[in-house]
């Protein structure tokens, strides 16, 4: 049985009850979706233009993200929605995208450009996080541990990517507008998928509500980016810099030119720092509030971290071959990842007229959802334990990481969008989650609740405040 949910207007835009539940949207779907085995379409007004289907049946998500990838674009109102993201790759498709991702993807798969990562990440980390959690605990004082880490995410992502240290890492945490901003802009992200465009339109003629403070907030970070490529044409540019604005620039002056403009570029670099600092940091601030609340887990990462360890208790990165060796700790970040994907939900909508494989017919240009939070709570994908924190799932028997398909661990995409940055990313996160689990202990402040926020990117709705000490 197919199953339909018809909206009976703004007033009443609860159909389904998706608005009058924003502030748990994404449980809200996960219930319905649970009711109706992954997938379920939402009717709406004719003027209102709120048709939607809404899914996570693994089987819809690879016909969707990789069988039929060239059917289901971006839609008509997608570049709306996510317009203060320009042209960048994650918002261009045909040849746009195609010359981004070949730019981009020469650049990162570099082993010189991975190497650069990986001593960045552990400078920032002994210079910045490290230094700054041992002040905290030898203060006794609370910390907003997201914060940090979205700081720390920060600060890495500008100097690999633009060859610039925004230094907000500094141990007096300055207030930095664009560092900000970024949050700013994903809070609205999700608004926009949700209220009518007359809405949107009007707060932003007027200047109020999320699209004022959006618009105030992408003026801060085009001035940050715009300062940091005049750097490299001012002179302050080596060609032999690591970072990948320099490996752009001088791909585009050797052998690509005019394959992107200088516009285009800019917005290649502001969608690459919002899809790298934001993610990591935000599942970084899940893993270790599960290791928080899974103790019996934590220790058993925490042995593995310390058995690994040049000297006990101060694990520091070495080679890559030290860090493939924490394979509990890698299950641990994939158990994130499946709870709590950091991006949430993808927006999808198809040129002409399809049929899922679930038997949902669909129209063209129907706003389709397809929801990765919701998939990793659903028994029928991941058994009766699905809302169970258990690394050990992602163990074989041999004791080698469990390779799942990409349709059905949707926390890098699939399919000829699969993320470029996987390996990268999973580098910095047992980077810092190992560099930590054996120096602190972290647990979450008493009566701090801890839920998931209304943004794209997954972060917590409070931040996530902890106690820190120091392990002897």
């Amino acid at each position: 049985m197919i199953h339909t949910y018809r909206l009976a207007g703004f007033r009443h835009a609860a159909g389904p009850g998706l608005l009058k539940n924003h502030a748990r949207v994404f449980d809200f779907a996960t219930e319905i979706l649970k009711q109706h085995r992954g997938t379920f379409f939402i009717k709406g007004p004719v003027f209102g233009n709120m048709d939607m289907m809404i899914t996570c049946d693994p089987a819809n998500i690879n016909y969707i993200l990789c069988k039929t990838f060239p059917n289901f674009g971006k839609g008509p109102g997608f570049k709306d929605i996510f317009a203060p993201l320009g042209d960048g790759i994650f918002i261009a498709e045909s040849e746009l995208w195609e010359n981004q991702r070949r730019l981009s993807k020469s650049a990162i798969n570099h082993a010189g450009f991975q190497e650069f990562v990986a001593a960045a990440t552990w400078k920032k980390l002994e210079t910045g996080l490290i230094r700054i959690l041992e002040h905290f605990s030898d203060n006794r004082m609370a910390v907003d541990l997201q914060d940090l880490f979205k700081r720390f995410t920060f600060d890495c992502f500008c100097i690999t990517l633009l060859g610039h240290d925004p230094a907000s890492m500094s141990k007096d945490l300055p207030h930095l507008l664009y560092e900000k901003a970024f949050s700013i802009a994903e809070e609205a992200g999700l608004y926009r998928h949700l209220l009518p465009g007359v809405v949107l339109k009007t707060q932003k003629w007027l200047q109020i509500g999320r699209e004022g403070k959006l618009s105030q907030a992408m003026e801060a970070i085009d001035e940050y980016l715009s300062f940091c490529i005049s750097l490299k044409h001012d002179g302050h540019m080596n060609s032999n810099d690591p970072d990948l604005l320099t490996s752009c620039l001088k791909a585009l002056a050797e052998k690509e030119a005019n394959v992107i403009s200088k516009k285009v570029l800019k917005d290649l670099m502001l969608n690459l720092i919002f899809a790298g600092k934001d993610t990591i940091s935000a599942t970084l601030s899940w893993l270790f509030w599960l290791l928080a609340t899974n103790p019996a887990e934590e220790e058993k990462i925490r042995n593995e971290v310390v058995a690994n360890s040049g000297e006990p208790g101060k694990w520091t990165f070495n080679t890559m071959d030290g860090l493939n060796k924490l394979i509990y700790l890698h299950g641990a970040v994939c158990e994130a990842l499946r709870l709590f994907p950091a991006v949430a939900v993808q927006h999808k909508s198809p040129l002409k007229h399809d049929v899922l494989p679930s038997g949902h017919p669909i129209k063209a240009n129907t706003r389709t959802f397809l929801i990765f939070y919701s998939m990793g709570r659903m028994e029928s994908i991941w058994g009766e334990d699905c809302l169970e924190f258990k690394p050990g799932r992602w163990i074989s028997e041999e004791g080698r990481i469990k390779v799942e398909p990409a349709y059905k661990f949707t926390a890098f995409n699939a399919g000829p969008r699969t993320c470029l940055g996987k390996d990268v990313s999973f580098l910095q996160m047992k980077t810092v989650a190992a560099a930590m689990i054996s120096r602190f202990k972290i647990e979450v402040a008493e009566g701090h609740p801890v839920q998931p926020s209304e943004s794209i990117i997954l972060h917590m709705r409070r931040g996530l405040n902890v106690k820190v000490s120091k392990y002897a």
